[in-house]
C-alpha cells in the first residue's frame, strides 16, 4: 500500500476546472496595485493570455501536494511565475 500510495502521490495532477481569460484575471487584480499583481499582468501580456501561466503554475504546485496546496503557495507560485 506504501509504494502505491507513493507512486499516486508521485503522479498526481493538478487541473483547473472551468475557463478563465485575461480579463478575468484583470478584474481579480483591478483593486491590487501590489508590483506583484502589476508584474502578473505584464508577464500574461507578454505570453498573450493565460495558457502558459496555468500550465506552469500547475506543474510548480505539485511538489506541494503532499504538504497541501494553500492560497500562499499559489500566490508565491504566481508571483514566481511573473518573475520568470
Amino acid at each position: 500500500m506504501k509504494e502505491l500510495a507513493r507512486f499516486l502521490l508521485q503522479n498526481a495532477q493538478i487541473d483547473f476546472s472551468g475557463e478563465i481569460t485575461i480579463e478575468q484575471v484583470r478584474q481579480f487584480l483591478r483593486e491590487d496595485d501590489s508590483r506583484e499583481a502589476r508584474a502578473l499582468l505584464a508577464k500574461l501580456i507578454e505570453d498573450k493570455g493565460v495558457d502558459d501561466m496555468l500550465v506552469t503554475l500547475a506543474d510548480c504546485l505539485k511538489e506541494y501536494i503532499p504538504e497541501g496546496v494553500s492560497e500562499d503557495v499559489i500566490r508565491q507560485q504566481l508571483s514566481m511565475y511573473s518573475e520568470s
